[in-house]
């Protein structure tokens, strides 16, 4: 995890100038790989973690209230002060709409935060998804392009639910069974990095698939949905602070809720623009797929930010 922006990095460079290498991740294959990713975050979960949950509902409460209002209102904010073009809005919405990112939880660790509620706050946001996702798309998108809200609903629950709940029974299997155990955790040791190579993947197929359009649309493109990102993802961080001061919360609780806030599922985002938007809108994968690589550098840098404060 600790590479992982490079690694991402590096895959959508190599998918710029060799496409074909990357041609094959599309389709049943990226939903597939994206499963494959939240399989290992529900191998992570223990029932400790639904009991997380309930004992401090309050918390959990108002960090997915933040997370599920705040960075759906950056993105369309941040999208009407740049006069976004309507694919490029789609990609930055689809972000803000998504649930957090399971790298979050190792940014709270980094940053001396409150690991227990980083991962209640990402299990909520994550059950939560195929609900809230396709909603929050259709009332700030549905003026300007056709949401396919049901489809998004099963794809959510295909790509999500069903594999964080597969992973959390083999999870409780391993804790029941010593002979299971021998098996599912050297698997366990090994999803780290095969979320990472998994999430390598996605952005590379992306880029290979929307490389023509990069190109037309050349550097100006680019820059202004890297602009759109960063402002969406920084916002993010700092109302998720705001947030967390206007409830009296710990300084650990604080630096956990602009963490959650911040950073979004973009793998999700990114599998869910080329599903439903690529043949009509194929340019709203490239701030999906941007905000894949700048939401784990940013991670990064905010966490050793909040450490050399102390």
């Amino acid at each position: 995890m600790k590479h992982t922006s490079l690694i991402v990095i590096a895959a959508a460079v190599v998918a710029m100038f060799f496409p074909s290498l990357f041609e094959w991740v599309r389709g049943t294959t990226q939903t597939t790989i994206l499963g494959i990713i939240m399989l290992g975050m529900g191998v992570t979960l223990s029932a400790n973690d639904f009991r997380i949950l309930a004992s401090r509902p309050l918390d959990i409460l108002i960090g997915t209230c933040a997370q599920y209002s705040l960075m759906p209102l950056i993105a369309i904010t941040v999208s009407s002060l740049l006069c976004l073009d309507t694919p490029l809005m789609i990609g930055i919405v689809l972000v803000g709409c998504c649930p957090g990112g399971v790298s979050s939880n190792i940014m709270s660790f980094l940053c001396k935060g409150d690991v227990a509620f980083s991962v209640g706050m990402t299990t909520a946001s994550t059950l939560l998804s195929p609900l809230l996702t396709p909603l929050l798309v259709l009332l700030l998108a549905g003026e300007q392009v056709d949401v396919d809200t049901i489809g998004m609903f099963q794809g959510i629950l295909i790509v999500t639910i069903i594999p964080v709940a597969l992973g959390f029974g083999l999870n409780m299997l391993s804790a029941k069974s010593s002979r299971m155990n021998t098996i599912i955790a050297p698997v366990k040791r090994l999803m780290p990095a095969v979320s990472v190579v998994g999430l390598a993947l996605i952005v590379g197929g992306v880029v290979a698939t929307v490389r023509p359009y990069i190109i037309d649309g050349g550097l100006s493109l680019l820059g202004i949905t890297f602009f759109a990102v960063l402002f969406h993802n920084g916002l993010g961080y700092a109302l998720g602070y705001l947030t967390g001061s206007l409830f009296h919360f710990s300084t650990a609780k604080k630096r956990t809720i602009s963490i959650e806030v911040g950073m979004q599922n973009a793998g999700l985002a990114t599998n869910l623009a080329s599903q439903f938007f690529l043949a009509s809108n194929p340019l709203a994968v490239v701030p999906c797929a941007i905000s894949c690589a700048w939401h784990s550098i940013s991670g990064t840098l905010i966490a050793q930010w909040f450490c050399r404060n102390d």
